[in-house]
């Protein structure tokens, strides 16, 4: 018997994927638990037609990450800090002050686990700090921090 798995089952696949399984275990598994639904036509087409509007919304992220990045490319966030001699700072600048200055100076609203910091600021000056926007678009933001 064929179905589409509505979720993960462990041993036979992941959730959208069609597999041949024995009907005693369909039937009395997969079908009671609402793990899977029987493979006709009409949830054939079903599942199609939801795979390509995943396809598309995924593209339309892409696409709004992509303009994001080239936004984010012309800004400079101005963070002002404490510093001692020789231009150290006394704390540290973290991807969380960045995160907290895009929005409140551009409007750019960016998760902070998303700004890719190897380590916090430590001194003055400018910096090129690397954001994550989708799995393969990585934009930069200048960073430029200045005394108090």
């Amino acid at each position: 018997m064929k179905v589409i798995l509505l979720k993960d089952v462990k041993g036979q696949g992941k959730k959208g994927d069609v597999k041949k399984v024995s009907a005693g275990y369909a039937r009395n598994y997969l079908l009671k638990n609402n793990l899977a639904v029987e493979a006709t036509a009409g949830n054939l087409k079903q599942l199609e037609a939801k795979k390509r509007k995943q396809d598309e919304e995924a593209q339309q992220e892409k696409e709004e990450a992509i303009q994001l990045k080239e936004a984010l490319e012309k800004t400079t966030v101005e963070i002002k800090a404490k510093s001692g001699e020789g231009g150290r700072l006394f704390g540290s600048i973290t991807n969380k002050q960045i995160a907290e200055a895009l929005k409140k100076e551009h409007g750019f609203k960016i998760d902070r686990r998303k700004i890719e910091l190897d380590e916090p600021i430590k001194s003055l000056g400018h910096v090129n700090v690397p954001v994550k926007l989708y799995p393969d678009v990585q934009g930069t933001v200048k960073v430029h921090v200045t005394e108090q």
